[in-house]
């Protein structure tokens, strides 16, 4: 047949529309979940006054939300294949409203404790938020057969652009820490629990597997050679995002002479970068495939983290922001995607993953917060180019397996 009488292609099959609202419900739990967490961030500076806190002091507080993300997450996966991803989404935000609104309030009336008894509430909701909507977003992800997960990353980014918007001009304009916080708090559990109804019916999106086999397929997973090469991977990339979100503020505040609302607005150079990265990176994704994709990145990552601390000009070290957050914007979530590879597994490697590059963020405040005491805030931050070039070496462990 010749190609003028070929029959014409037939056409892409079309996308459910409960897949197409689950995809935007996932956006939006991300990008709310984004808001909360970089609202926190932002007014970090303000609270270490409040407080008055040396950088290792700083450090160990911001401990606390790690400790909650990470004691959450070893069973977030089993609990979000017991509870559907919708329910466990909306119970988790509660939790992350409540730390949010304590922190705030904590800080305004001087209370170390307070502070971290909130920031701890916010880490464990965060945590288990953050496996159940990535193990959702996976699902959405394959039903619609294209790669879309760093999209709902960058969503998460483009709440922590507004959160770190939002928190340089409080700062500007003076308003208390406790007011802010809970209005924050406030819209994020309004719209993650509206949002999280348009979730995929639990039957689509996660298997539901008896007890005993869902425990098993976690252990499983901690002995699986990839899984853990992913969840190092992750955990690097973790740090070098997690250690601009705790210390760029104040690290171009005490090391390049800035302001308060000038260094959030510095934090918001950074999750523009991740967002833009983010949002341009699926179709680097779909093109070159992740390996290639991700080298690129990882190399982006450690020029630019390096000329932020090492430039002697202002506008140059702002400019080696955008390119950290760049090249910093994918690696945890096409670690994410890889280790749902293998949908029926997901939730427990996922857990898995997020367990190990949460260690970052339980590790990275207080490291760098010594570091801080003993060379500057600012010059503690090169860790983070020094860890992400051995890190090149487990890239190719994003390969899909074999089918």
């Amino acid at each position: 047949m010749s190609p003028a009488t070929a029959p014409p292609a037939a056409p892409a099959p079309a996308v459910p529309r409960s897949v197409l609202a689950a995809r935007t419900g996932v956006a939006v739990v991300f990008a709310l979940n984004g808001l909360a967490v970089a609202t926190w961030f932002g007014r970090v500076p303000a609270v270490r006054e409040a407080l008055g806190l040396s950088a290792g002091r700083l450090g160990l507080l911001l401990l606390a939300i790690s400790a909650g993300a990470l004691l959450a997450m070893p069973t977030a996966g089993l609990v979000a294949q017991r509870l559907g991803t919708s329910r466990t989404v909306a119970a988790s935000t509660l939790l992350v409203a409540a730390g949010l609104t304590l922190a705030g309030f904590a800080g305004l009336a001087g209370s170390l404790i307070g502070v971290a008894v909130g920031l701890f509430a916010l880490g464990y909701g965060s945590g288990t938020c953050d496996v159940a909507m990535n193990v959702e977003g996976a699902a959405v992800e394959r039903r619609l057969g294209r790669t879309v997960m760093p999209r709902f990353h960058a969503a998460w980014s483009l709440g922590s652009v507004a959160g770190a918007a939002l928190g340089a001009g409080a700062a500007r304009l003076g308003l208390p820490i406790a007011a802010h916080l809970t209005a924050i708090a406030v819209v994020v559990l309004v719209g993650t629990v509206l949002a999280a109804r348009s979730f995929l019916p639990v039957a689509e999106s996660t298997t539901a597997p008896a007890p005993a086999r869902r425990r098993r397929d976690l252990l499983a997973a901690w002995r699986e050679p990839r899984t853990l090469l992913v969840g190092l991977l992750v955990l690097v990339m973790a740090f070098a995002e997690g250690s601009a979100n705790d210390w760029l503020a104040v690290a171009f505040v005490d090391g390049h002479g800035l302001s308060e609302a000038a260094g959030a607005a510095v934090f918001g150079v950074f999750v523009v970068g991740m967002t833009l990265g983010r949002t341009v990176g699926t179709l680097a994704l779909d093109r070159w495939g992740r390996v290639r994709v991700l080298v690129a990145t990882i190399l982006l990552a450690t020029v630019g983290a390096a000329t932020a601390v090492l430039a002697g000009s202002g506008p140059v070290a702002i400019a080696g922001v955008a390119l950290w957050g760049v090249g910093a914007s994918l690696g945890f979530p096409v670690g994410m995607s890889a280790a749902a590879d293998d949908e029926e597994r997901a939730p427990a490697r996922v857990s898995v993953v997020a367990v190990i590059g949460y260690t970052a963020f339980l590790g990275g405040p207080p490291l760098l917060g010594m570091l801080g005491d003993r060379v500057g805030t600012l010059q503690a931050l090169l860790v983070v180019p020094l860890l992400l070039v051995p890190t090149l070496a487990l890239v190719p462990a994003l390969r899909p397996p074999s089918r």
